[in-house]
């Protein structure tokens, strides 16, 4: 399914945007050494329900899962980097830490990730790979025209992220969003220009860049549902909702 719609409803996709940003930058800012992922999610959770909101991850229960995920958050901690289910573990300093959140305010679906350090950095390639996914996620987003195809945001993301050194997997990445949170088209990471879905101005898309240090294959946990390295190698992922407008894109999860 691709929605696409009109500026009165990207107004209200906006808002969802808007909510969607204050609760990573809220978490990001109150997480620090010896904070739980449980705690996490459970504050993530308490936004949810204070804003009027609704998860998309509590129920959600793909075929690539191991039944509904549970929670309100993903915690993608060091190797994991994507679908983190967040468990006992209290953080300690320097945990590279993904925050990947979803929800439905007022009909409409925002999606946004977040990797970084927490307490003082233990080493220079956490830092490295965080700004590679920036860097081709801003590279993805300036690429997201109307007239512009899938193909061409693809081509923009792989191109950063291989010129930077990392391999990239294509089993996951960005999709449509609306009214659900996974819709068609499917955005890889890596692609040729000129292909596929041509831009509309209407349409809305989560982009989402992620690499890890020395692989491109993934493995899943025990869990079920995490996603990690499959070498053990630590892992960044970074992701804006945008609407194609008239004039260009719009970061709605800025």
């Amino acid at each position: 399914m691709i929605e696409i719609f009109g500026p009165a409803e990207l107004q209200r996709a906006g808002e969802s945007g808007a909510f969607i940003s204050s609760v990573l930058q809220s978490l990001k800012k109150r997480i620090t050494v010896g904070t739980n992922l449980l705690e996490i999610d459970q504050w993530a959770g308490e936004m949810i329900r204070e804003a009027g909101a609704r998860s998309c991850y509590v129920d959600y229960a793909p075929d690539f899962g191991s039944g509904p995920f549970g929670h309100f958050i993903c915690t993608s901690l060091n190797d994991a980097v994507l679908h983190g289910m967040p468990y006992d573990y209290a953080l300690k300093n320097g945990d590279l830490l993904t925050l990947d959140f979803a929800a439905s305010l007022n009909g409409f679906v925002a999606d946004a990730a977040i990797s970084f350090t927490v307490g003082t950095p233990v080493n220079t390639t956490d830092a490295k790979m965080i700004k590679a996914t920036q860097l081709a996620l801003a590279a993805g987003i300036n690429a997201a025209v109307p007239g512009a195809r899938i193909g061409d945001i693809s081509h923009a993301i792989g191109s950063v992220l291989t010129d930077a050194g990392y391999l990239v997997n294509t089993e996951f990445g960005g999709h449509g969003v609306g009214s659900t949170m996974h819709q068609d088209p499917h955005i890889a990471n890596i692609g040729r220009p000129g292909r596929g879905y041509k831009l509309r101005p209407g349409l809305l898309l989560a982009i989402e860049p992620w690499v890890m240090l020395d692989t491109a294959t993934l493995k899943t946990d025990a869990d079920g549902w995490t996603l990690k390295s499959a070498t053990g190698a630590r892992a960044a992922h970074t992701e804006h909702t945008i609407a194609i407008t008239e004039d260009g894109p719009r970061i709605l999860t800025h």
